[in-house]
């Protein structure tokens, strides 16, 4: 529950926050003040394991001391110089070109990830052929909230609608199909739908996709799904860019997650995962594309806050961590581990229509019968606040929990974790 000190400062905050907050800070109401390694305190010293890695940013925890190290030296030297080089930019550079696939080895640095979806965009614009004026993406996906991320997805705000140059596809949502087939009798329709109204158009220069969707409840496509999409857009010269914003940097347990399906996206955003939390967005292409004339004019990849020396620390400091410890491999083995204690879990509740992920990204699915499906948001809800209670956070979002957790979880305290998940569900659902 939430105490004194916390209910203070929230009261103060209050009278001038505009509303409008996630759903996970609205329900929680806890004023987190401090955070070590897996651990957050409270306000009033209440300690939670945090399976949400903050937004999905700490890949090593909070206050990783490699991290704040880098921090505190760079803040005595320097902080912002535009888009100048820096001593610190040229080694992370070097760094990103040792960890992403061989043909991902140019890059423009932004500081978040709407920012740098909307990069893409100016660089797939940029050098389209004519005649190339549509862009792809799937329904249900998330880019950000930035005018031409929006528009990617159709996503209306109030009564306006911004539809945008872009054609929708279907995503591979099995527990949810679109198309109310089911696999494998379905033979993939969603794809083979996504390769007729988009890889096949010679209109559509681009398909912009989460390999792995995130706001959409962590939807991880099946077998098939990716290589017919990818097949059709490389014959057809529709470039694939591959928002890793949220699963960039090993959170599926490869560096990117379009590695897990045989993607070789022509361009990659990503920024979540890369620097501990700090403002830092990486947009990761072909030299072709980034260094090509109109996609590479003076001004194109600057931004005030763009690589500037504190990001780019954060980030190096956080990557080399990565390297370092081969923590891509930790998550594979600990992926396994969550696997093996999620699975289980919606043969015993009812509510818990579908659990799903890969490597440590989870979804769980709430739902207010078995056979109709239809999301329950209010248990989500009340399960999350319970979690909290009991000193365990997660992700919310809608009807949707999702976990997280940092790369350096050790195994005893990954299985608390299920633990404490295991003993809301019970309170909540049973």
């Amino acid at each position: 529950m939430t105490g004194r000190h916390q209910r203070e400062t929230l009261e103060r905050e209050a009278g001038h926050l505009a509303p409008g907050a996630s759903d996970e800070a609205a329900v929680g109401r806890r004023v987190f003040a401090e955070g070590h390694g897996p651990v957050l305190t409270d306000l009033d010293g209440n300690q939670y394991l945090d399976f949400a890695a903050g937004t999905l940013t700490q890949s090593l925890g909070h206050g990783h001391p490699d991290v704040v190290e880098a921090l505190t030296a760079q803040a005595r030297l320097l902080w912002n110089v535009h888009d100048s080089a820096t001593p610190g930019r040229a080694a992370l550079l070097e760094l990103l070109a040792r960890l992403l696939p061989e043909h991902l080895n140019t890059y423009a640095l932004f500081s978040t990830g709407a920012e740098v979806v909307e990069a893409a965009l100016r660089v797939v614009q940029a050098t389209a052929e004519p005649g190339r004026n549509r862009i792809g993406a799937l329904r249900g996906g998330f880019h950000g909230k930035t005018m031409g991320a929006r528009m990617l997805v159709h996503w209306d705000v109030g009564h306006q609608a911004f539809a945008g140059n872009s054609v929708l596809g279907y995503s591979p949502y099995c527990y949810r199909c679109p198309l109310e087939l089911s696999r494998p009798s379905c033979g993939l329709r969603c794809a083979s739908l996504v390769r007729k109204h988009i890889a096949d158009k010679p209109n559509v220069s681009a398909l912009v996709f989460e390999p792995v969707l995130g706001a959409a409840g962590v939807v991880v496509p099946p077998p098939g799904y990716w290589e017919q999409i990818t097949e059709a857009c490389r014959a057809n010269g529709v470039l694939l860019v591959a928002d890793e914003v949220l699963t960039g940097g090993g959170r599926t347990g490869t560096f990117l997650a379009s590695e897990q399906f045989g993607i070789e996206p022509d361009l990659v955003t990503l920024s979540k995962g890369m620097a501990s939390g700090f403002p830092f967005a990486v947009l990761a292409g072909r030299a072709g594309l980034l260094r090509h004339p109109v996609a590479s004019v003076t001004g194109a990849h600057s931004a005030t806050y763009g690589g500037n020396p504190l990001g780019i620390a954060a980030a190096r400091a956080t990557l080399e961590v990565v390297e370092r410890d081969r923590l891509v491999e930790r998550v594979r083995v600990l992926g396994e581990l969550l696997h093996e204690r999620l699975a289980p879990l919606p043969a015993r509740f009812e509510n818990l229509g579908d659990v799903r992920g890969l490597g440590l990204l989870y979804g769980l699915e709430f739902v207010t019968d078995r056979q109709s499906r239809t999301p329950a948001p209010h248990l989500a809800r009340a399960v999350y606040a319970r979690a909290l209670d009991l000193g365990l956070r997660v992700a919310l979002g809608g009807h949707i929990l999702r976990l997280a957790p940092p790369f350096t979880l050790d195994e005893p305290l990954l299985d608390e974790g299920v633990s404490l998940l295991e003993q809301a569900l019970e309170q909540v659902l049973s």
